[in-house]
């Protein structure tokens, strides 16, 4: 009994024991294996999660991908798009981000891109994933081909594309062109202004100097030769005496070819040599010497002084080009000189022209002519006659001072005008042209104005104003055109010309030409804004000011049909003295005759058509020869006159064929073409 009690009791504690240790592994399975299996399968969970959404996203990378390349397809070439693609193949694929900001130069942009562009954008998710769809479709065909095919929409955008494309290549290439030529020709204008006339001036924008090789040896001479100026004021700076030495021989030897040769074509045969010896000794020169502040320094003050003397040349060159269109050439001094001595040997009835009574009379055409120029008078005198339909209906008046009137007399005297009347005067014998009727005479005895003529260091001696300092103002021969009536009483009309003009036509047309009531008959020179009023008056001055229109076109002497009835009736000499008298200390206009005519013929001049009178001659290069030659008068007005040396060859045929250069007189004066 004892025993079989304690075998049940050895049980009861072993079945207690066995649960026991059921329940320590239940809950170590469930403490241990159960967050291990949770976690586990979380981690595959969210493997699966990102695999998808990878994917997903990687999708729709690709459809951004290739809406944006489709679209950049649709706006540039292929190797525009080449370039892009590797500028930028260190920042990663292309950003359809930056495509949609327009940051795109305009060069670059297209007509229609931009809709276009803004279209693609546009389009749905569902649109462009069905064609993604429909492209891999396409690509994989059911027998395991790899083709792609083409619908006929395909076919015609990409045709669309290419056209285009090429278009806008096409466009490109003609601006581009276009541009250019514009420039060019823009510069080569400018460079028309420029006078190229100085011996060695070349410029790169000159047609003749297209070529790139045109004068290369000359102009890297030139540069050789600054470049060493520059290097031998740092060596002298720098005590480098031997570099100086070396440069300064160089030098020399560069600018004595310089000197003798103006192009390559000029060049001595060892100027090659020169440029080699040179080119060494400005690499030498340079190791040793140059610093950038200092040769930019060197150059700086190499420009001023050049831009100084450039100025001083300048104002150089004014006066004596002045000074020579304002002398007589020593052939037409000799044959002044010899003319007057051959008349005033002649007996009194020798000197008296033919048909003296055609003098005054109103029917015929008569020509008032000013002028202490011998051969110049000539000129006029033969054009006009040779051109004349009726030359015996024409008649001279000539009117020269005391120093040349032997002469003009005895040339008109060994050379008569044919059938024509001719009359010859002496100015200073009109008496009544004295200081007291005459204000330009009173004021040129002025000391004021003896000093502005004559006073060397008179402080607007510049040349600015050396025109206005001409004797030309301070003879009456340029003022007597204001006194027509005085000089001519009988007369109606007269036809005023200078001496600088040649007669290209039969100017009797002229006389019937109605006036309309005015005094002056003129050929009009005003241009869009050139010699008008305000150009030759003082608009600062309130009598000015007051009493005329700044925009009021001006008009030019040289060839003037004058009413001398209306003259009178409104007293045009009158009204010159008043305005003349106004202008004594030259504060509404500067000297000379065409301000004064301008106001005193003010509403009172008739234009003229333009082809009775071309002006320009003795200035203006480029006038049109047709104009010239459909011209009635052709005027060389401007200081190269056709009896200089500085007249303009191309103008100079015009009027020397109107001299016969076998006449006895001008072959002793070695007066020749």
């Amino acid at each position: 009994m004892a025993l079989k009690r304690g075998l049940s009791g050895v049980n009861r504690i072993r079945g207690s024991s066995g649960g026991s240790r059921s329940i320590l592994v239940l809950l170590i399975f469930f403490c241990v294996f159960a967050p291990l299996v949770f976690f586990v399968g979380r981690g595959v969970y969210i493997d699966s999660s990102n695999d998808y959404s990878n994917a997903s996203v990687k999708q729709n990378l690709d459809w951004r991908e290739r809406l944006a390349m489709q679209s950049v397809r649709s706006l540039f070439s292929k190797e525009v798009l080449d370039v892009i693609a590797t500028s930028t193949a260190d920042l990663g694929p292309l950003s359809l981000d930056s495509f949609k900001k327009n940051n795109l130069s305009a060069s670059w942009r297209e007509v229609g891109a931009d809709i276009s562009f803004r279209h693609s954008e546009n389009q749905t998710t569902a649109d462009v994933k069905s064609n993604i769809l429909n492209e891999k479709r396409d690509k994989t065909s059911k027998d395991g081909s790899h083709q792609k095919v083409e619908t006929p929409a395909k076919i015609h955008r990409r045709q669309l594309r290419e056209r285009r494309r090429e278009m806008r290549a096409n466009e490109l290439v003609q601006h581009n062109d276009d541009t250019i030529l514009k420039l060019e020709n823009a510069a080569i204008e400018r460079s028309k202004s420029v006078d190229s006339a100085v011996l060695g001036k070349y410029s790169i924008w000159r047609r003749e100097n297209e070529n790139d090789n045109s004068d290369s040896n000359i102009r890297l001479m030139r540069d050789q030769v600054i470049m060493a100026r520059v290097y031998s004021g740092l060596a002298k700076l720098k005590n480098k005496n031997d570099l100086l030495q070396e440069l300064q021989a160089r030098l020399k030897d560069s600018q004595r070819v310089l000197a003798e040769s103006t192009s390559d074509a000029d060049l001595p045969r060892s100027a090659h040599e020169k440029l080699r010896a040179m080119g060494q000794v400005l690499a030498k020169a340079k190791m040793q010497l140059y610093d950038c502040k200092l040769v930019t320094g060197k150059l700086r003050a190499m420009l001023q002084t050049a831009d100084e003397q450039v100025r001083s040349l300048k104002k150089q060159s004014t006066f004596l080009a002045q000074l020579a269109a304002k002398t007589i050439p020593n052939p037409i001094h000799c044959l002044s000189m010899r003319l007057t001595i051959d008349y005033y040997l002649l007996s009194p009835e020798k000197r008296k022209f033919p048909r003296s009574e055609n003098l005054e009379n109103p029917n015929l055409n008569h020509y008032a002519l000013f002028s202490d120029n011998v051969l110049a008078a000539s000129v006029v005198v033969n054009s006009t006659i040779m051109n004349a339909k009726d030359p015996s209906k024409h008649v001279f008046h000539l009117v020269t001072d005391k120093l040349n009137f032997g002469a003009m007399n005895m040339w008109f005297l060994l050379n008569p005008p044919g059938k024509a009347t001719i009359h010859v005067e002496n100015v200073d014998e009109f008496k009544w042209l004295n200081s007291s009727y005459c204000p330009v005479l009173r004021q040129l005895e002025s000391a004021a104005m003896r000093e502005y003529y004559f006073k060397a260091d008179h402080p607007t001696s510049g040349s600015s104003n050396l025109k206005y300092r001409n004797p030309k103002y301070l003879s009456m021969l340029n003022h007597l055109r204001f006194y027509l009536p005085e000089v001519y009483p009988k007369l109606n009309k007269i036809l005023f010309l200078d001496d600088d003009i040649i007669v290209q036509k039969d100017l009797t047309p002229l006389w019937e030409v109605n006036l309309n009531g005015k005094v002056n008959g003129a050929v009009e020179t005003c241009g869009e804004s050139f010699h008008r009023f305000d150009k030759y008056l003082n608009f600062s001055n309130p009598h000015i000011a007051r009493n005329f229109n700044p925009n009021a076109c001006g008009w030019a002497y040289g060839m003037n049909m004058f009413d001398l009835k209306e003259w009178k009736k409104r007293d045009i000499t009158g009204i010159y003295h008043k305005w003349q008298n106004m202008n004594e200390n030259r504060t509404l206009w500067k000297l000379g005759t065409l301000p004064p005519g301008l106001i005193t013929f003010y509403g009172l001049t008739h234009p003229l058509n333009k082809s009775w009178h071309v002006l320009g001659l003795g200035y203006n290069p480029s006038i049109d020869r047709k104009d010239i030659e459909n011209a009635a008068v052709v005027h060389y007005n401007g200081n190269m006159k056709p009896w200089l040396e500085l007249a303009m060859s191309k103008y100079r045929p015009y009027w020397t064929k109107y001299i016969k250069f076998d006449h006895p007189y001008l072959r002793r004066c070695n007066l020749h073409e």
